[in-house]
């Protein structure tokens, strides 16, 4: 009997227990987050530590609250131009992936301009794009998806490639076409590796974007970021890089919950 009244209390601990499972992977973080700074907070306080060499979180929170419009315009403009490169690089990297997993030729003689772009220093190209295109949005998206599109270019090579043999011979036992086979088992195996060059992607193209800034003088929070540093004024700089931070986390958050979205018939989407 006393264990028939403690039943109607289970489906409520249960739900307790799923609300905390769900919780804890934002809450850590954010725990952790705060203790690092009220850690950071009193070391800077107790050390009297100057400002301009190192602001306390306080201070950098008060430079974002009298300057929002600022921030939020220079985080827009420096989105526009990471976004738009990661594009760019993606449809690239997905056309010339095709041809490359189809070919092992194609894969040999394409390769090593890929990987020349890969290993060429930002700040060489960076002056010329901006001697080219100007100082408008154009250098920054070129840039951004000249960082980003390796990455892509191999995770989406991989992925094509990394089919089912049960499933290719399936299909090819129905007489399916290799048009069919593409769409239907190749685009769907290579999604997983699509996805993780996104998630690697996705922060080098705001820091293609705040390099392009820093190199070609166009407004963003590269901009913002050299001007306080020209000026000494390091909450203003923490603050750029605070948002910075903020939009990589909250971009890469974004493609973690696309691809369990997407992926939600794939295994890897239970480990995200």
């Amino acid at each position: 009997m006393a264990r028939e009244r403690l039943d109607p209390a289970v489906p409520g601990q249960t739900l307790r227990r799923r609300a905390l499972r769900s919780a804890l992977p934002v809450v850590a973080p954010l725990l952790a987050s705060a203790l690092l700074l009220a850690v950071w907070e009193a070391w800077v306080r107790a050390r009297d530590v100057k400002e301009y060499l190192l602001p306390a979180p306080s201070a950098v929170l008060v430079a974002l609250a009298e300057e929002p419009g600022r921030y939020a315009e220079a985080a827009r403009l420096s989105l526009q131009a990471a976004l738009g490169g990661l594009a760019l690089a993606s449809l690239g990297a997905f056309i010339l992936a095709v041809f490359m997993a189809h070919s092992r030729v194609l894969e040999r003689a394409l390769y090593p301009p890929a990987l020349a772009l890969k290993v060429t220093p930002i700040v060489a190209v960076a002056p010329l794009f901006t001697i080219w295109f100007g100082f408008g949005l154009a250098p920054k998206i070129l840039i951004a998806a000249m960082i980003t599109f390796f990455p892509m270019l191999v995770n989406t090579v991989i992925g094509l490639r990394s089919v089912d043999p049960r499933a290719h011979d399936f299909l090819r036992a129905l007489n399916a076409s290799r048009w069919q086979v593409f769409w239907r088992l190749r685009v769907p195996s290579s999604l997983p590796y699509v996805f993780a060059g996104l998630r690697i992607s996705v922060p080098l193209s705001l820091i293609g974007a705040v390099v392009a800034e820093f190199l070609s003088g166009s407004a963003g929070m590269g901009q913002l970021i050299l001007i306080a540093n020209g000026d000494f004024d390091t909450p203003v700089l923490f603050g750029a890089v605070f948002v910075l931070a903020a939009m990589g986390i909250t971009l890469t958050a974004t493609v973690a919950v696309v691809e369990r979205r997407v992926l939600f018939w794939h295994d890897s989407s239970s480990g995200i």
